[in-house]
């Protein structure tokens, strides 16, 4: 089963936030409404980058290399297409 490696960005302050799910729309309406925690301080999110991997597993390894660097800057990188995920 594929996994999706998503990045959200809030539109109410400068924060990304970064997660793997089967389906990132089905996420962000969660994100958006019923979840707690860090994403509910900073709501409305959005989708701003996807990427698609064959398993949970490596969906998993991409995100957690992309948490160890606690970069915005990497991640807008990201977002750019200077770094190639």
């Amino acid at each position: 089963m594929s996994y999706f490696l998503y990045i959200l960005k809030s539109q109410s302050a400068e924060k990304y936030y970064t997660e793997i799910s089967a389906n990132p729309e089905l996420r962000l309406s969660y994100h958006n409404t019923f979840e707690k925690g860090f994403t509910s301080r900073y709501r409305p999110w959005e989708i701003v980058f996807t990427k698609e991997y064959p398993s949970k597993e490596i969906a998993h390894q991409v995100e957690l290399k992309i948490k160890n660097w606690k970069s915005k800057m990497m991640i807008e990188k990201i977002l750019a297409g200077e770094i190639i995920i």
